[in-house]
């Protein structure tokens, strides 16, 4: 049963309260998680004890999330950013969680109501951790599942798959063999025994989001732990630009923690007229900037969230308006938090440097999602919109 709006509404403001006061502690833990190259498993728990994945799990199951697939999506993305803040691979990694949730939560008709039951007290109780596992680029094939009695057998290898560094449950997108055609879904224990881990993600950057490849060898999945896909709601584009944006911006500011509390310990300016760093008008100033732009990005990421949270049963027009938007402040968060990550190092010296404080891990984290999609491709998108008035097809310049 629905809670009463005021109660709901004071515990979600409770709950991003808490997991801003969390940002410290996600930050030494990142920088851990990053050094060893390892899954941010200390963060994942901390959210878990926060309350975080009540967020994730719909009002009929125990959570907070009110309403159609991207309700509450304004709450979703203030969290998102402020658990990116402490640390950005941690933030991928639970809302690739909060994702696949709206994906299986909102697919009412596809999946019995027992097994979407029991992912939600698993999240909730366990935290379960959920990976999107679609990407096919740079392996051979594609993932197919076949029907036997009882279930199906998926069998194939999927890149990137981001958050299975922690174990959980994978949303297999594949192709039915002898189906009706479109995509399915199968869900897929990682402990599985037929399931092969990779451990090949060795990247730059988002390290800790262990994005590595998986190779499922013949896993039988029982019925009622499969489904035929849907289209996704013309929503679903600005939503993940949305998502995406709150990654990116939560690392900008992030970066900015990082920059200022590091600035406040400097004893020597750049101007030597000056007895300290804070005292220094060129520090100080690169400071105000950055924080100028991101405070900027927020606004436009908030705004825009509480838009498409907004979007239920409403017109094409309306939707293709908020999609634009969406992609704008994907723009502006994307821009703003690498100005942010690479202005550290030249506001707190070389001293900072030194791989004891780990601060290139913003940058590195930035750059390294940031490529996902190339801004220019969403710059084009918007450019195509203002001109003609109309939305291209998502498909011809952006990846999601």
């Amino acid at each position: 049963m629905p809670m009463n709006v005021s109660t709901a509404a004071g515990e979600v403001a409770s709950l991003l309260q808490a997991l801003r006061s969390l940002r410290p502690q996600l930050a030494e833990n990142g920088a851990r998680a990053d050094r060893e190259h390892a899954d941010p498993g200390e963060n994942m728990a901390l959210l878990g004890d926060a309350g975080a994945a009540r967020l994730l799990v719909p009002a009929e199951f125990g959570g907070l999330w009110e309403g159609w697939t991207f309700g509450g999506w304004g709450h979703f993305v203030k969290a998102m950013t402020e658990i990116s803040a402490g640390d950005g691979p941690t933030g991928q990694n639970w809302g690739t969680t909060a994702l696949v949730c709206r994906e299986i939560f909102g697919a009412r008709d596809a999946l019995p109501e027992r097994t979407r039951a029991e992912i939600a007290r698993r999240v909730l109780d366990e935290g379960l951790r959920l990976v999107a596992s679609n990407a096919e680029a740079g392996v051979a094939g594609r993932v197919t599942a076949r029907a036997v009695r009882g279930g199906v057998v998926l069998s194939g290898t999927k890149s990137f798959n981001t958050n299975s560094g922690g174990g959980g449950l994978a949303n297999v997108g594949c192709v039915l063999e002898g189906g009706p055609g479109g995509r399915h879904h199968v869900l897929v224990e990682l402990s599985h025994p037929d399931v092969e881990l990779h451990d090949d993600w060795d990247n730059m950057g988002q390290r800790g989001t262990c994005s590595q490849t998986v190779t499922y060898h013949d896993v039988f999945v029982p019925d009622g732990w499969h489904y035929a896909g849907v289209d996704p709601a013309p929503e679903f584009v600005g939503a993940v630009m949305l998502l995406h944006a709150a990654l990116m911006q939560g690392i900008g500011d992030g970066a900015l923690d990082a920059m200022v509390d590091y600035v406040r310990t400097l004893k020597r300016a750049t101007l030597p007229e000056f007895a300290t760093a804070a005292e220094d008008p060129l520090i100080t100033r690169r400071i105000g900037e950055v924080s100028s732009r991101l405070a900027a990005s927020r606004a436009l990421l908030d705004a825009t969230a509480e838009t498409v949270a907004q979007l239920d049963n409403a017109g094409a027009e309306a939707v293709s308006q908020a999609t634009v938007a969406a992609i704008r402040a994907k723009v502006a968060c994307v821009e703003a938090s690498l100005a942010a990550a690479s202005t550290v190092h030249e506001v707190s010296g070389a001293r900072s440097t030194s791989n004891r404080f780990r601060l290139d891990r913003f940058w590195r984290n930035a750059r390294t999602f940031a490529s996902h999609d190339p801004t220019d491709t969403k710059n084009v998108y918007i450019g195509r919109y203002e001109t003609s008035g109309e939305l291209p097809p998502i498909s011809t310049l952006l990846r999601v």
